[in-house]
């Protein structure tokens, strides 16, 4: 099994953050493991980009040429990225900020009112989490216990007070 994943958004949206939490979950299931970031020189506001692959077997290649999911977080994210999901794959949207008049009928496009969800929950930066949440059942090499136990490694041993909405963040994302 593997899994190939894209995630963009601007600097600030936590997409890094989304992708060293399934590179970690992903490490945490014994699995191979490969994360690479993209960003520009902007802290916050600039573009931002990550790959993760997570596989059973040696990973080959790092390069990405077509991702079997992904998250975006943003409308030029979603312009840019759009073509890059394979034919039978699932593209999580933060459909709080993203049209999606330009569609794909070969992929699923799964909108998820993020930021209004992450407002409701009292925060929010949790856009990112609830979207990885309504990712999760659509990866084959990672499940919601080894996303938990990742935040708590990554999170909970930094910034323990942000572990409880974290998780609450993506177990709401699970609905969509």
């Amino acid at each position: 099994m593997i899994d190939k994943i894209l995630l963009a958004g601007f600097g600030g949206q936590g997409v890094l953050f989304i992708g060293k939490i399934l590179a970690y979950a992903g490490m945490l299931d014994e699995r191979q493991v490969c994360w690479i970031p993209s960003y520009g020189p902007e802290m916050r506001g600039g573009t931002a980009n990550c790959s993760v692959i997570i596989s059973d077997d040696e990973i080959n290649s790092t390069v990405l040429e077509y991702a079997d999911a992904g998250i975006v977080l943003n409308q030029p994210a979603y312009d840019k990225f759009l073509p890059f999901i394979r034919s039978g794959g699932t593209l999580i949207i933060n459909g709080s900020i993203v049209d999606t008049t330009k569609r794909r009928e070969d992929i699923s496009i799964i909108s998820v009112p993020a930021g209004e969800a992450a407002t409701e929950l009292g925060n929010h930066n949790l856009a990112n989490m609830v979207c990885l949440g309504a990712l999760i059942n659509r990866l084959t090499t990672t499940n919601l216990l080894s996303i938990e136990k990742s935040i708590d490694e990554v999170v909970g041993k930094k910034k323990p007070q942000l572990m409880e909405s974290n998780l609450a963040a993506v177990k709401f994302g699970l609905k969509y």
